[in-house]
């Protein structure tokens, strides 16, 4: 049957276990930045890390921690643990702990026990050990920072300390009883049956030195384990009742520990030992909120605010208006850009331009028609008379019967005239893309019918659009004058087929 010990240690490591499962990683940061929790002292150090003067925050407040622990406490001597007696005892007693770092605390406090130490070969009747000592550690605590999470839930520590030991040994022999354990070295006066409690009294200074680890339950309680040594500094022999010689004896006390974090929330953060100051080291690198990042500097060769990287003309002569795209801006649309280009918002008529991006405008249909006339009047070298016009379907390239037989008439008429000249003229929407395009085309078709079906030389077939008049119909006039025998379609994507 299990003892009561091994109970009591089984129920402390389930309730050790339910509280590291239950506990998350927290990986606040806030208490670097707070400065509600700075000492006066601090704030100087503080201010200029807040300014971004100073690359390291101050040392913040933090809370005193206060422990009960409870526990066996044992002798380890010269004494043989035999089954008819147990070396062990009760041991108990309370801590104040401070931090001095995220790694380094101390921690002062008072153990106080009472041990049974078993007999010796039937010879003695009892032993016990009554035991106060006041003691000072050093702390260390081995997984408080740590690059791969947040704030820990569980500390592991080791300690090492100084320990100011007053000791009282009560023993009785049996009256057969021929043992002496009496020694030069022991610091206890009296061995054997006295009754007087304060003959077997000592006080000496011993070192200590153990381990343990704690579980958080909340930012305010964690409860452990705990193992600690304390051996004396003299080599002391006869705590455990028997001087023999040979070395000094130590008590091993095997304690669970409940720690309370006192301090005000809004001024102090936990102990430091709870805190990973790695978390703002990661969360900035993250998501950068303290941190001044210096504007980015790309280069921009040509200097026109667009980078390098996403201009796709990164050699713009200096003083051009460019677009999202670094390429110079040109309003009309002539091929030369606004800033080179004289005639910036030129006409489509009068398309292509010079090396400086003026045009040259087609006359007006009323002004060719009347300077025709008068050339025909002063010269009549080309006299056609009226030539009737062709008729397009809205909408449409072909030509119809009546059109074609209009254009042979026509061809006729040059072929007999070899000294004139036609001027094919359409007409379009000045506001419609589409209507421009579809007046190119029915020219175009018109001309192709002349110099493919007929074999009138595109020499003599002058082109001319303009604004105004029916779409649908394309205009022909006998003249003297050349060119321009073609012209570039205005808008090649909008091109009809027939």
């Amino acid at each position: 049957m299990a003892s009561r010990k091994q109970i009591t240690l089984l129920a402390l490591a389930g309730l050790i276990a339910t509280a590291s499962f239950g506990q998350k990683n927290d990986a606040d940061y806030s208490w670097v930045l707070d400065s509600s929790k700075r000492s006066v002292k601090n704030m100087p150090q503080q201010n200029e890390f807040m300014n971004n003067t100073y690359p390291y925050p101050a040392k913040p407040r933090d809370m005193w921690e206060i422990g009960l622990s409870g526990g066996n406490m044992a002798i380890i001597g010269d004494r043989p643990f035999l089954t008819d007696g147990y070396n062990g005892g009760i041991g108990g007693g309370i801590s104040v702990r401070k931090s001095l770092s995220h790694t380094f605390s101390v921690r002062g406090g008072w153990t106080g026990s009472m041990v049974n130490i078993p007999r010796y070969k039937n010879s003695i009747r009892y032993v016990k050990n009554k035991t106060h000592m006041l003691s000072l550690d050093l702390i260390a605590s081995l997984n408080t920072i740590s690059p791969y999470r947040g704030n820990p839930k569980i500390n592991f520590y080791g300690l090492v300390g100084y320990s100011l030991v007053t000791t009282q040994v009560e023993q009785g022999f049996n009256v057969s009883s021929n043992l002496n354990f009496e020694g030069s070295n022991s610091l206890i006066t009296t061995w054997g049956g006295s009754e007087d409690p304060f003959d077997n009294q000592a006080l000496f200074h011993a070192i200590s030195y153990g381990a343990g680890i704690a579980f958080k339950l909340s930012d305010r309680i964690n409860i452990g384990v705990e193992e600690r040594i304390t051996s004396p500094l003299t080599g002391f022999d006869g705590l455990d009742g028997a001087i023999k010689g040979n070395s000094g004896d130590r008590y091993a006390f095997s304690s669970a520990r409940i720690n309370f974090n006192l301090g005000d929330p809004s001024k102090k953060v936990q102990p430091l030992w709870w805190l990973n100051p790695n978390n703002y080291i990661y969360n900035e690198v993250n998501t950068p909120k303290h941190m001044k990042i210096p504007t980015p500097v790309l280069p921009d060769a040509d200097g026109d605010g667009i980078t390098d990287q996403f201009d796709m003309e990164p050699n713009t002569p200096s003083g051009c208006p460019v677009d999202s795209h670094g390429v110079s801006r040109d309003t009309d649309g002539d091929g030369v850009p606004d800033c080179k280009d004289k005639e910036p918002l030129t006409a489509r008529e009068c398309f292509p331009v010079d090396a400086d991006g003026i045009g040259k405008c087609p006359e007006p249909p009323c002004c060719a028609e009347l300077r025709n006339r008068i050339d025909s009047l002063t010269t009549h070298t080309c006299d056609l008379g009226s030539l009737p016009s062709v008729q397009f379907k809205s909408g449409s390239l072909t030509l119809s019967a009546t059109a074609k037989a209009v254009l042979n008439n026509i061809a006729q008429q040059m072929n007999a005239n070899p000294n004139c000249n036609i001027r094919v003229s359409g007409y379009y929407q000045a506001s419609s893309k589409r209507s421009q395009q579809l007046s190119w085309d029915r020219v175009n078709t018109v001309i192709k019918y002349l110099t493919e079906q007929q074999g009138i030389s595109e020499s003599r077939l002058i082109w001319n659009l303009s604004a105004g008049g029916d779409p649908n119909t394309v205009d022909f006039m006998g003249t003297t004058e050349t060119g321009p025998n073609s012209i570039p379609a205005p808008f090649p994507n909008l091109q009809k087929s027939k």
